[in-house]
């Protein structure tokens, strides 16, 4: 019953992009532009741009702290 920008949580990846309406979407940000409040914030384009390439640095301090997730803590 999870439905949302969090995926629907059933373990079928192929379905993990649906919009409120109910359809597939097959891009990130054809995705996103869905849940997207009219008027409040400008569409995404095609290209995501990666917040890493910005900071230098922020994609080893990403992966250190996603790490945890994958420590005894959460097994």
């Amino acid at each position: 019953q999870v439905r949302g920008l969090c995926g629907t949580f059933n373990g079928d990846q192929r379905d993990e992009f649906l919009t409120p309406e109910g359809d597939v979407e097959l891009g990130v940000a054809a995705f996103a532009n869905a849940f997207r409040a009219a008027g409040a914030c400008p569409a995404l384009g095609p290209g995501i741009a990666n917040p890493c390439d910005s900071s230098p640095g922020s994609w080893e301090r990403a992966e250190a702290t996603c790490a945890v997730l994958l420590g005894p803590a959460f097994q």
